[in-house]
């Protein structure tokens, strides 16, 4: 069969024949990789062929050398680069030849497999002509195709590949992308390519951004490109002045004055909806940046320093231009949208939103004449826009100046519960959400609590959008409350809401015996109810109890119909059910403490029926296995009876090196155990270390396990103490080891994983040191503490370091000189270092500077 019949096989409507083609196609990838790269790339290029042919060898040759997983991609990178020289040389040329097809989707499926081999080879140094080659096709050209189909490949390669490795060629390449994106470039389809080439380059131009003549260039060409006859352009545009503004806000003063004003507040007005979603989302980056910006200049302020950037207060300027246009945008909702349809009116909510964080007090002048001249209309369009403007004002502005527009609205909104339009009333359950979040002590308990909560239970029994929102209105308001009459001295014996406790629960425990979860109201309800149940005063501690009881019969229920599950929409919900059943579950714990001794072998039992059901089901297990966690915190030694039982399902997670998530709850557990058990643990901890030292080992594993692990090592010595000996050479070389990890600067996620990676050694050691500390042991640590000492040496003298490795760091010092009061380190500890670090001036929280104060007096006690 030749190679055109079997790629145009893998798209046949007879699935034998599709998955017959599909496994050849495979062996021929895994048995003779450069014929098949030589056969893809022949087809791809071959004009006589059909096109949905071509696409495939297309998509094939892409999905040879391109895929997400970083493992697979190392795979895929190699077995290119070990490629003959002629075998690449000759997929290269006909995928580059392809880019002038006069079939313009072979040109773009080129574009595809030339931006996947320039992602493997570029940064290897390899094709060093590949960009001159493009350029050249870009403007030398009067093949139009080929000229859109090399400026796809620009943008495809830009967005694909470091900044870094393309910034030498961005002059050359922004030529090129600016020369085809002008005003007086004939074809539009070039410039809408050229336009997304150059959103997709914006962020290694940077240097051009700093000449005042280039950038000035680019964003006359951008600014013209607004007003294509052409509205994808146009949208092409807006969307790079949206990049623009994210990337150059502190360059942007010059052209919002001349340019982007006016062309944003036209845009916004655009009939095509296209146009105006990016018109106002480049208000909302305009503000986004403004809030950022405003709070780094707070933070400067508290430490008498000058911002890097200051704000140019755009959003107050241009306040009332956009606030208008938003409000008439707001009135433009559409019957039966979609929830996941972004449109025009919920895009303006959204830039509201965003507006008052922005110019805060400023908004609320802008749009109260809005509010009260709509909130009473016949037209639900107005009444629902008014309420939606004025839930979205609500963070931002000053609560004082806040506080009396909400006493005066909160009545009617209560009332409004009860409109006759649906999305009325779940923009009024939101806004009243919003407010019990925001500001609760506009809520006062004897006026309005009773109406509130009937308002919302009777909502909750609505259509699903509005019974979420009530849920989460429901949740807000305990959370809120609970938390404003939190008193730390005194706890109190009864709350505001202890009168409707248990109606509020029954009612939210209703609502989670339905079968379904359309946008997503069961499991708002499940939330709602852990609020409730987290925030309970001891007068309504029966509520919890009761609850607990109805969920784990429920858990019970739903295990026996385990052999009822048909297809994968029943797994799904059977899981989704266990999951909010067991954070319920976990949240009893919490609250009761050791209180839950009596239902614990109900629950242990449940738990270890729930993990024999999930199988493999990694959600389901790692939720049961944080529930086994919270009960070993709070039984402590009293969760001994149940560990034999639970540590033939905790081995297998452990070693379930592919799934994160589990491998990290489960490590999370035998810090849990270790804990709860103390020096009872010693008997687990050589099968626990075993284990645990052999995932650091594993090349699947995904390195912020391995933080944990490392954590965890501090975990089981704390407990075990001196016990921990047999242990103690190995681990410390392990640390060591891991502590001498350098960041590159330059990768910023390396700088944050060398961060944490440091707090998990920390961690160990800390845990290690303390085990020891103040016991006939506590001499193992002598010959360790000189490395020990390096790791926070590097700590602390790092520009980068956290304020939690700060005090880490601190603590350790103090914990390991407090295990030596009698002067055995003292040579170490009056090293330069450390008594510059115990002086030190930097500014750092309060927590940190009384960690390192106690630090200074153990170093003196251990240095006299």
């Amino acid at each position: 069969m030749n190679a055109t019949e079997l790629l145009s096989n893998t798209l046949s409507a007879d699935a034998s024949t599709r998955d017959d083609a599909t496994q050849k196609l495979e062996v021929a990838a895994r048995d003779n990789y450069p014929d098949y790269m030589l056969m893809l790339s022949s087809v791809l290029l071959e004009e006589s062929t059909p096109i949905y042919v071509r696409n495939a060898a297309g998509l094939a040759l892409k999905n040879s050398l391109s895929a997400r997983e970083s493992t697979r991609q190392t795979e895929l990178t190699n077995r290119w680069l070990n490629l003959n020289a002629e075998v690449k040389q000759k997929v290269k040329q006909d995928a580059l030849l392809t880019l002038a097809s006069p079939q313009a989707k072979a040109g773009n499926f080129a574009s595809q497999v030339v931006a996947a081999i320039a992602a493997v080879e570029l940064p290897q140094g390899h094709w060093g002509d590949l960009i001159e080659i493009l350029l050249g096709f870009v403007n030398n050209q009067p093949n139009p195709n080929l000229k859109v189909a090399t400026l796809q490949t620009i943008g495809y390669i830009c967005e694909a590949i470091k900044p870094e490795i393309l910034s030498l060629r961005s002059n050359e390449i922004l030529t090129a992308v600016i020369h085809g994106a002008r005003k007086e470039e004939p074809s539009s389809e070039v410039q809408l390519a050229a336009i997304h080439a150059l959103y997709n380059s914006l962020e290694f131009v940077r240097e051009n951004f700093e000449r005042e003549g280039e950038r000035n260039y680019i964003m006359q060409v951008v600014c013209e490109a607004t007003q294509n006859s052409n509205v994808a352009v146009q949208v092409g545009a807006f969307e790079c002045l949206v990049r623009i503004m994210g990337l150059y806000y502190d360059k942007m003063a010059l052209y919002m004055e001349q340019a982007l004003f006016g062309l944003t507040v036209v845009g916004m007005k655009h009939q095509d909806e296209r146009v105006a979603l990016q018109a106002v989302e480049f208000w909302s980056t305009v503000c986004e940046e403004e809030v950022d910006l405003a709070i780094e200049a707070q933070e400067a302020a508290e430490y008498g320093e000058v911002p890097e950037t200051e704000s140019k207060f755009f959003a107050k300027i241009a306040l009332p231009e956009i606030v208008p246009v938003l409000l008439l945008l707001l009135t433009k909702q559409e019957e039966d949208a979609d929830d996941d349809e972004w449109n025009v009116s919920m895009a303006a909510g959204t830039c509201l939103s965003l507006l008052a964080g922005a110019v805060q007090d400023a908004v609320v002048p802008a749009v109260i004449p809005f509010i009260e001249a709509h909130i009473k209309s016949e037209d639900w369009h107005q009444r629902e826009a008014a309420v939606m403007t004025f839930g979205s004002i609500l963070e931002g502005p000053d609560p004082s100046v806040l506080t009396p527009l909400v006493n005066q609205a909160l009545p009617l909104l209560i009332d409004m519960m009860t409109d006759s339009n649906v999305h009325v009333k779940d923009t009024t359950a939101w806004t009243l959400g919003r407010i019990c979040d925001l500001l609760i002590t506009t809520i006062k308990p004897d006026v309005h609590l009773h109406p509130l909560i009937s308002a919302l239970v009777t909502g909750l029994q609505d259509s699903p959008r509005i019974v979420a929102n009530c849920c989460w209105a429901l949740m807000n308001l305990a959370d809120q409350l609970g938390m404003y009459y939190e008193d730390d001295n005194e706890p109190a014996q009864s709350g505001p809401l202890s009168p409707y406790y248990e109606g509020v629960v029954q009612a939210l425990l209703r609502v989670t015996e339905s079968a379904g979860n359309e946008a997503n109201y069961r499991t708002a309800a499940y939330e709602a109810i852990t609020s409730y149940l987290t925030q309970a005063t001891p007068d309504a501690i029966t509520v919890v109890q009761n609850t607990v009881v109805t969920i784990l019969q429920r858990m019970e229920q739903l295990l026996a119909m385990q052999n009822q599950i048909l297809g994968v929409d029943d797994r799904n919900n059977w899981n989704e059910l266990q999951s909010n059943f067991c954070g319920v579950v976990i949240c009893v714990i919490r609250k009761l403490g050791d209180g839950i001794q009596p239902l614990a072998d109900r629950i242990m039992t449940l738990l270890l029926q729930l993990i024999q059901a999930a199988g493999k089901t990694s959600t389901v297990l790692e939720d049961a296995f944080l529930v086994v966690g919270s009960l070993a915190s709070a039984l402590e030694a009293n969760f001994a009876p149940y560990i034999q039982a639970f540590l033939q399902f905790l081995f297998p997670a452990l070693k379930a090196h592919e799934d994160t998530q589990l491998c990290t709850v489960a490590v999370g557990i035998i810090g849990d155990i270790s804990r709860s058990l103390g020096e009872q643990s010693a008997q687990y901890a050589g099968p626990f270390m075993t284990v645990l030292l052999e995932n650091l080992q594993s090349e699947v594993l995904n390195r912020n396990v391995k933080i944990t692990i490392l954590s965890c090592f501090g975990d089981i010595a704390l407990a075990i103490g001196p016990a921990f000996e047999p242990y103690l050479d190995t681990t410390m070389g392990v640390l060591r080891q891991a502590g001498a990890v350098e960041p590159n600067p330059l990768d910023y996620d390396l700088v944050d994983y060398v961060g944490q990676l440091r707090e998990g050694i920390l961690e160990a050691y800390t845990g290690i040191v303390t085990g020891l500390k103040k016991t006939d042991k506590v001499t193992l640590l002598l010959p360790y503490s000189q490395s020990i000492l390096e790791l926070i040496h590097r700590c602390l003298s790092d520009e980068e370091r956290t304020d939690s490795v700060m005090r880490l760091s601190f603590g350790l010092l103090g914990d390991l000189a407090d295990s030596f009061p009698q002067g055995q380190l003292k040579p170490l500890l009056l090293a330069p270092w450390i008594v510059d670090e115990l002086r030190s001036k930097h500014r750092m929280p309060t927590e940190t500077k009384k960690t390192m104060r106690w630090a200074r007096e153990m170093v003196k006690n251990a240095t006299q």
